[in-house]
């Protein structure tokens, strides 16, 4: 008697309730285990907020909007509200995906787009890691779904959206510059799209697009070389390989687990006569497949291209946007009728790689201190630093903390932990936060932190320079929330007090 998975007989009987089951369980996941289980926000997260905080209209990391939804999501939610965004912007974007491909492959078939994607680690792992790239993946979604609609379909109305969706885009993300460009490319090279242009709607359209991004570019004209100063930054996230073959490496291994569910559902190496359940589909026109192909498979080409001609990653070192369409395009390459071999295994293997990373993030946190003295970034103790350095200013000057700085990746950690939220002074690189000074802290009073490497709490020198009055105070000691092995958090601080 052959077996047909559960999955198999709801794709094919109740194929929406398969796509949301999918996307909520997802979304859950990935909200619950960081806040549950991360005692500080991944990766760069912290230094977004301390922009975001600013509510300035753009930073050297780029345009501004990520910045602000972040810190509006921090203010209302706390971090739970901050995973729950980076979740909702995933959620959309398999949304749009999903409403994308059921209008050219069916409803079926767009679950098995939407299924693929979760073997699209871009989508998966970083995403509790809120930032430009997560809010740029569902506007990029919606754009794709709101062209097809103007051009492939001729709705003419939905010009409109298609440019709100491209200035949030660009106000998210300088990577839209490439979606738009590929846009035009494929508007002027197909007769559709061409012939769209002789209506008003797309003119018209431009409008309400410049209005969105004006503010943006008057600011960009008079900080381009900040910005400039950033971009060449983000070359140190390819380490010791070139920023192109970084790249590429990271767009290859980003879709390991949909090749390994693409191996699976074919059935290689196949036996001969072995039989498969058919999820079946009306033919895709060819017009809309040229659309699938060009817009899954030139986003990615073309963001190595300009990588390895400028030798700079640039906003591309979050991949997210790039590579929405895989799952859709390997659908449309299968075939009108898609054979679904092994279903057993292809349903524990896409359980596992639903499952499995956030299950192995929290043994890593619980395992990874006490078997290799690993020093995990999301086990650093942000509120205990923040509480103790706002509580000792407040003690010492009967103010609430206004300024931290100092350490790179120390001072932002510190102000968000702390209960005042303060501004954070970069004195490390002082012309990428004009909202603050070392004349603001001398006025204000502020709190200087640094890691310590002994026991005197010897400050940078950089640091030394712009203070030098600084008085350092007995290094302070923080445990992790899972220590293990590795030693104390030390470190060194000074207070600033403001003239009585």
């Amino acid at each position: 008697m052959h077996y047909v998975s559960l999955i198999i007989e709801f794709l094919r009987g109740r194929p929406a309730v398969v796509f949301w089951t999918v996307a909520l369980t997802q979304a859950a996941l990935w909200t619950l285990m960081p806040a549950l289980f991360y005692s500080a926000p991944p990766g760069e997260v912290p230094l977004l907020l301390a922009i975001g905080h600013e509510f300035v209209l753009g930073s050297y990391l780029g345009p501004p909007l990520a910045f602000w939804l972040g810190e509006v999501a921090y203010r209302l939610g706390g971090a739970f509200g901050l995973y729950a965004l980076a979740q909702a912007c995933i959620v959309v974007t398999y949304w749009a995906v999903f409403t994308l491909a059921r209008r050219i492959v069916g409803t079926r078939h767009a679950v098995l787009a939407v299924l693929l994607m979760v073997g699209v680690a871009a989508f998966t792992v970083p995403s509790p890691n809120f930032g430009p790239a997560v809010l740029a993946a569902p506007l990029w979604a919606l754009a794709l779904l709101h062209y097809w609609r103007a051009v492939g379909e001729g709705e003419r109305g939905y010009w409109f959206l298609l440019a709100l969706d491209l200035g949030l885009l660009l106000l998210a993300s300088y990577v839209g510059l490439i979606l738009i460009a590929l846009m035009l490319v494929f508007t002027l090279a197909s007769p559709r799209g061409h012939a769209a242009l002789f209506k008003p709607e797309p003119w018209i359209a431009l409008l309400p697009f410049a209005i969105v991004i004006f503010p943006h570019l008057a600011w960009l004209k008079g900080a381009r070389d900040l910005v400039v100063s950033g971009l060449n930054d983000s070359a140190a996230a390819a380490g010791t390989l070139s920023p192109g073959m970084w790249l590429a490496i990271a767009l290859a291994l980003t879709h390991l687990g949909l090749g390994l569910l693409v191996a699976f559902a074919s059935g290689w190496p196949r036996r001969r006569h072995e039989h498969a359940p058919m999820i079946d589909r009306n033919p895709v026109e060819p017009f809309a497949r040229l659309f699938v192909y060009f817009f899954a498979l030139l986003p990615a080409a073309s963001a190595l291209a300009i990588v390895f001609a400028s030798g700079r990653l640039g906003p591309l070192d979050r991949i997210a946007p790039l590579v929405l369409l895989s799952g859709l395009a390997v659908v449309v390459a299968a075939g009108d009728q898609v054979p679904l071999y092994r279903e057993r295994m292809v349903s524990f293997t896409w359980l596992g790689l639903l499952v499995a990373p956030p299950v192995l993030i929290v043994l890593g946190i619980a395992l990874l201190p006490w078997t290799f003295a690993v020093d995990l970034k999301v086990s650093q103790p942000a509120n205990a630093e923040g509480r103790f350095f706002a509580d000792n200013f407040q003690r010492r000057t009967g103010k609430p903390l206004g300024f931290v700085t100092g350490d790179a990746q120390l001072a932002p950690l510190v102000a968000l932990g702390s209960p005042s939220r303060p501004h954070v002074y970069f004195d490390w690189a002082p012309q990428r936060s004009p909202w603050a000074s070392p004349a603001d802290i001398r006025e204000q009073g502020g709190i200087l932190v640094w890691p310590a490497g002994d026991n005197t709490g010897t400050p940078p020198a950089a640091l030394t320079a712009q203070f030098p009055a600084m008085v350092p105070e007995v290094p302070r000691s923080f445990a992790r929330t899972v220590q293990g092995l590795l030693p104390l958090i030390r470190v060194g601080w000074a207070t600033v007090r403001p003239p009585q």
